[in-house]
């Protein structure tokens, strides 16, 4: 990763929205874009117009970035993800938590849709991550050291903040949503998995299954970010009684965006209700 190169350019869309004053931020993946329309655009710019970040190739994810007003305040959305297997520079991926840590961002939520590993998680399902195994590489974090990351060894004990997880939690339960927890594993992609794969995953120890997230939660939390992160489970991975494919992802995403929609939207207002406390 050019960090240089990444964190000039993160300077540049920062100094665009510094002026809405920007707390938390999200990660929109594929099917969450249209979950935060509770949101109120009030700054949009798309990715095609920042050179580390480049057009979105995946169907599901727009590819800009907005910020929305929710109850008299400002979040900071991604909507839509760059992902490694797309081919693109690991800054790509990098971009986004670069410029949560240019505007002083202290909250950052990861959403993804997944392939549920565990018996219960089956399409349609939320998962709270609790924590990752993380198979993509190479990492965003190997190279020369810049300590705009944090420490050249960061502790990873404890990735996924837990009071950011209670206040998932205490979200879902207002809305009245079923929401699991679980582990995440990251695979490169683009492919999905071979049962001998989800064999081997869940003896590891992962609920379920994705090609993002845990590079981004990563970097957030070296260089200091709270972070939190939801699954929408979009899939049984490698499901015996047919073949998986993205439509499904995308169509069992838009089934379940009612409830991804109220979680996102309480999060958020119990988020800015705990910071102003």
């Amino acid at each position: 990763m050019n960090s240089n190169a990444v964190f000039a350019s993160a300077a540049r869309i920062a100094a665009q929205v510094e002026k809405f004053g920007c707390r938390s931020a999200a990660i929109l993946g594929s099917g969450w874009g249209a979950a935060a329309s509770d949101a109120v655009p009030q700054f949009s710019i798309e990715y095609s117009d920042i050179s580390e970040m480049g057009s979105p190739s995946v169907d599901g994810h727009a590819g800009r970035i907005t910020v929305g007003l929710l109850d008299g305040s400002h979040i900071l959305l991604f909507v839509g993800r760059r992902h490694l297997y797309e081919g693109v520079p690991q800054d790509a991926v990098a971009f986004p938590v670069a410029v949560c840590a240019e505007l002083g961002v202290r909250s950052l939520l990861i959403t993804n849709a997944s392939g549920g590993i565990r018996a219960d998680l089956q399409p349609g399902c939320l998962m709270a991550v609790t924590d990752h195994i993380n198979l993509i590489q190479p990492p965003l974090l190997a190279g020369p050291h810049d300590p705009r990351w944090g420490a050249r060894f960061p502790d990873m004990s404890k990735v996924y903040d837990a009071e950011l997880l209670h206040l998932l939690h205490t979200a879902a339960d207002a809305e009245n949503i079923p929401l699991a927890d679980g582990i995440y594993m990251a695979v490169p992609g683009p492919v999905f998995e071979t049962p001998a794969e989800v064999n081997a995953f869940r003896a590891m120890g992962a609920d379920v299954v994705g090609m993002s997230t845990a590079p981004e939660a990563t970097l957030a939390h070296a260089a200091g970010i709270r972070v939190a992160a939801v699954s929408c489970i979009t899939n049984a991975a490698a499901c015996a009684s047919g073949a998986i494919d993205h439509k499904e992802v995308l169509q069992r995403a838009a089934d379940a965006r009612p409830a991804m929609r109220q979680l996102l939207s309480a999060f958020w207002r119990g988020l800015v209700a705990a910071e102003t406390t």
